[in-house]
């Protein structure tokens, strides 16, 4: 058993690191064989084909990062300290070459329904991490006492900041670097906006001051 999924690490790794710098179209599976060390008929009997093989790759990863994701969301920091840490993530992703393989899946997935089936749900999994989030901070927000507009739901922000990332992944990814700026600019002035957030929140649960012992009236002289 130990073999077996030592041999499947191993191809998966393989087919990242080819998805990373060569992208969907370029996939072969004999190359992936030869940089994972295993024969290219393994890859056939683990996968079966070349779809149900990247779908594997973005599913290991995408399962790693997601629980990265709740994990972060579930410890006890501030909601600008979370999105901070999620922008950290974002850079190590890039570097990584997550964001490469993910966006190579999407344009791919145009033409191959199957692909697309099997992709999406991935996507969605993620966009129910970001409103959990979303809702969280909503909640702290009004209990605050603050008071957003009726249309202004937690469904509507999750998709305003998950569209907008999944945008700014493939621009960063096409470049030219001058043009990025703008995302950094509005990735600031979210986190602005939740640092508010936070001070409302901590300013409402903070105790009230007791209230000082009234005076003793002094006696009156006759």
């Amino acid at each position: 058993m130990e073999a077996r999924l030592d041999t499947k690490t191993k191809i998966l790794d393989a087919a990242f690191r080819r998805l990373a710098t060569e992208g969907y179209a370029a996939l072969s599976i004999r190359e992936i064989a030869r940089d994972a060390g295993v024969n290219h008929a393994l890859i056939n009997y683990h996968f079966r084909t070349k779809d149900q093989l990247v779908i594997a790759v973005l599913d290991e990863a995408n399962r790693r990062l997601i629980a990265r994701q709740e994990r972060m969301y579930q410890e006890p920091r501030s909601f600008a300290e979370k999105w901070a840490e999620a922008r950290r993530f974002y850079a190590e992703d890039l570097a990584s070459g997550f964001v490469r393989v993910q966006a190579e899946l999407w344009a791919a997935s145009f033409s191959n329904p199957e692909l697309r089936e099997k992709f999406l749900p991935l996507i969605a999994q993620w966009k129910r991490v970001v409103l959990g989030g979303v809702r969280e901070a909503v909640e702290a927000y009004e209990a605050s006492g603050g008071k957003l507009p009726p249309f202004l739901t937690p469904e509507a922000i999750a998709a305003w900041v998950s569209e907008f990332w999944l945008g700014m992944e493939f621009a960063d990814l096409l470049g030219p670097d001058e043009e990025l700026a703008p995302h950094r600019v509005a990735l600031d002035a979210m986190e602005k906006l939740l640092a508010s957030v936070d001070a409302r929140a901590r300013k409402t649960a903070r105790p009230a001051a007791k209230p000082s012992a009234p005076r003793r009236a002094r006696g009156r002289r006759s």
